[in-house]
């Protein structure tokens, strides 16, 4: 079984991102994490990229999209291309923003987007991935969670997973259980910590300070054969590269497992 390897969702630094993309990685590279997860590209050519992905030793782990992108072809046509020049294997379906998601109809529309897209994707050698927020184990179709009817209506070879610990464990759920449950369907994990502030809404912090058993997910991730744990805080109560420093310092120092 291969390693699994500790990667960075740059979405967590996005303001720095846009700021200064190539200072910005070379911290990255800097604290000891392997890979990257585009949450978009601030402008560069793929081709500059490239350069500045094998000058710092990062891996391209993947990117996201929105369901919005998905749903344009042509759009994910020159996302397929961007992603295979800069050397990465995954493309992800980040997020539901714009998409109906009141009804079954509403549901079966985004899977179908999902499917297509999939399909393209498949073709290329690109593998999509769903990243799920707390709203696929809220909602229902019958008596099943929208997130296990989509992975059970649809073909493996061509969706895959990119499992949110935080949001699965915020929506009632068991990460771990998804995790063992899904295995072999789950290259991608995003590492996540969080608290629920007075008002009920998830406060997403440094990884080892929220209620995530941050270690348990960690050994059931390495046991079920995930490729990366991709460490992602939404909202970062320090300067985000302090944060994503701290996370990677306490990987670190209780999962020394990934850095054997």
């Amino acid at each position: 079984m291969k390693k699994t390897r500790v990667g960075l969702q740059l979405f967590t630094l996005r303001e720095d991102m846009a700021r200064d993309l190539e200072g910005t990685l070379r911290q990255v590279a800097a604290l000891g994490y392997e890979g990257i997860e585009f949450a978009g590209y601030f402008g560069w050519q793929a081709s500059d990229l490239v350069r500045l992905l094998q000058e710092l030793k990062l891996t391209a782990i993947g990117g996201h999209l929105g369901i919005d992108k998905l749903g344009d072809s042509e759009a994910v046509k020159e996302e397929i291309r961007y992603m295979k020049t800069i050397g990465g294997r995954y493309l992800t379906c980040a997020h539901l923003k714009g998409a109906g998601t009141e009804t079954e109809q509403d549901w079966q529309h985004i899977f179908a987007t999902c499917r297509q897209a999939a399909a393209s994707m498949h073709e290329e050698g690109i593998v999509f991935t769903y990243h799920n927020h707390a709203i696929e184990f809220e909602r229902r179709i019958g008596s099943e969670c929208v997130f296990d009817v989509l992975m059970a209506s649809s073909d493996p070879r061509h969706i895959q997973i990119e499992l949110d610990v935080c949001w699965v464990q915020y929506a009632g759920q068991d990460p771990i259980g998804y995790i063992r449950n899904y295995a072999g369907r789950l290259p991608l994990l995003h590492l996540k910590d969080y608290s629920v502030d007075a008002q009920g809404q998830a406060q997403t912090l440094e990884l080892g300070t929220g209620l995530v058993s941050i270690s348990e997910v960690i050994g059931a991730a390495c046991e079920s054969g995930v490729e990366w744990l991709v460490v992602e805080q939404d909202r970062c109560q320090k300067p985000p590269l302090d944060s994503v420093a701290n996370s990677m310092a306490w990987l670190k120092r209780h999962a020394q497992i990934l850095f054997a």
